[in-house]
């Protein structure tokens, strides 16, 4: 065998071992029958999403999901579809992912006769109509073009963040010109390929039958077989030291969001570990976290502030952790919410601080035993009803986790260490090579200022404590060593062209 023919053996090798310890290679059905359960939840996940966007056509997964979830059928138009589905109480969605595209609905068992056919035709009848494409095209594009950049700074902020981080690899974010460049045939291309038999896993939870997952295992025979084909891990690059991105705005106040990718997964005790040191840094929504206490409580400066060890899309409208939006590739990232103006550099110095004290000094043991004892109890709210165990169900599935992560999670913090929080913090987090996206106004100000290291002192307009005042001297001095060709500024209509 010669060398070339060996490396590439052993790389397929490589890859076919990752698959099989992500569990992304098993298709067997994803059950969770709760007898007493009056509905009946269906998650059909396809291996699929954005990750498979052929570069030039960003956003491709996104709309042919959208075309099977909100657009006519073979046999019913769309309207007549949500005419049909009012009397029954039930919709049904397709949620499109990085690497997961989720074919979902719920309905009350006495109602499934009548809704398992709209269900089924959505997903394997679509009728591919010219005036839905026309329609959920144009909603994409205004979502881009309009709403990510006018009408929501935090969510523009994490895109921008997440692009920087990943540009060049699967992960890059959807654009304006993928967009426009997608035609019909395109989504029927891509259903054809990637909506296939062997890409699809069947989860079924709540009060339904046996004979109910021999059905859609009979029914979803008439998709092609295909073969299941997943990217590689994005090859990000390296971050070397502050990176700042500037998106210049005639914005009212500044959304900040910082990050760097991490390399550690759930299932693993170190994410457990990593996951009881986020919490106490930033648990999302949750005013007892640590950059809560110190930007929000103390200062008063904005509405939250938060951390995350996995992607946590819809922040804003979600208060517990959302399923089905697994990825291979994590990032560690604190999102500030909008702060005044005038108190963003401050802000910024003061996150970041934060996050050093915590690389540094790890934790204590009187607040890792607070998180610790809050999280056994907090984590039973991830998951209060039969749909959302599935979902977590088949993200234990595409983690190779063998078990309940949800139950995983809870005996993990009665067999976490302080030694091993501390231990995963400095193995995973550090403060000095990150990419940072600030959505703002007077983008040239804010850049002098971060380059020459400007002091940043900042004003109240109503007293502090003398802690308080105490620690923004120190605050306000903090040193970020940002160089000039590390900042870059973009103006908010050029993004995503």
């Amino acid at each position: 065998m010669n060398t070339s023919l060996r490396l590439s053996l052993g790389i397929l090798l490589l890859i076919m071992v990752n698959m099989n310890a992500l569990g992304i290679d098993n298709n067997d059905p994803v059950l969770l029958p709760v007898k007493d359960d009056p509905t009946i939840s269906i998650r059909l996940w396809f291996k699929t999403g954005s990750q498979d966007d052929p570069s030039g056509k960003e956003g491709l997964a996104w709309l042919t999901a959208d075309m099977l979830s909100e657009g006519s059928t073979a046999n019913n138009s769309y309207e007549t579809i949500l005419e049909k589905l009012y009397p029954l109480a039930a919709a049904y969605s397709a949620d499109q992912s990085m690497e997961m595209t989720i074919y979902r609905g719920r309905v009350h068992k006495d109602n499934l006769e009548e809704y398992y056919p709209l269900f089924l035709d959505g997903l394997l009848r679509p009728a591919f109509k010219e005036e839905d494409f026309a329609r959920l095209k144009d909603r994409a594009h205004n979502y881009l073009q309009t709403i990510l950049k006018y009408s929501s700074d935090e969510e523009l902020g994490k895109a921008v963040l997440y692009d920087d981080i990943f540009k060049e690899t699967p992960y890059r974010m959807t654009t304006i010109g993928g967009l426009k460049s997608i035609t019909l045939g395109d989504i029927k291309q891509f259903y054809a390929q990637h909506y296939t038999r062997n890409n699809c896993v069947i989860g079924l939870g709540g009060g339904y039958s046996p004979e109910l997952l021999a059905r859609l295992q009979k029914d979803l025979l008439t998709l092609p077989p295909g073969e299941p084909k997943v990217p590689p891990k994005p090859k990000y690059e390296p971050i070397d030291g502050l990176n700042v991105t500037i998106v210049e705005k005639d914005a009212k106040a500044t959304a900040i969001s910082l990050g760097f990718p991490i390399d550690v997964l759930r299932g693993s005790k170190e994410w457990y570990a990593l996951a009881l040191a986020n919490s106490w840094m930033g648990e999302h929504r949750n005013s007892s976290s640590h950059l809560f206490q110190v930007i929000r409580a103390a200062r008063g400066l904005n509405y939250g502030d938060y951390s995350y060890i996995e992607n946590f899309p819809r922040g804003g409208q979600l208060q517990m952790p959302p399923v089905n939006a697994a990825r291979r590739q994590q990032i560690f990232e604190i999102w500030i919410r909008p702060v005044p103006n005038e108190t963003k550099h401050f802000v910024l110095r003061a996150a970041i601080r934060e996050l050093h004290k915590l690389v540094d000094n790890g934790l204590a043991k009187e607040p890792f035993e607070l998180t610790r004892n809050f999280l056994k109890k907090y984590a039973l709210h991830y998951a209060p009803d039969t749909d959302s165990r599935l979902g977590y169900a088949i993200d234990d599935r595409f983690y190779g986790i063998d078990g309940s992560h949800l139950e995983k999670f809870h005996q993990m913090m009665d067999e976490l260490t302080l030694k091993d929080v501390n231990e995963a913090i400095k193995k995973h987090l550090q403060y000095n090579n990150m990419k940072i996206a600030i959505i703002t106004n007077n983008a040239e100000e804010l850049k002098k200022q971060l380059v020459s290291n400007a002091e940043s002192p900042i004003q109240y307009d109503s007293p502090k404590s003398e802690d308080v005042y105490k620690e923004d001297k120190e605050i306000m001095k903090y040193p970020l060593k940002i160089v000039a060709d590390k900042v870059k500024i973009v103006k908010v209509e050029d993004l995503f062209k």
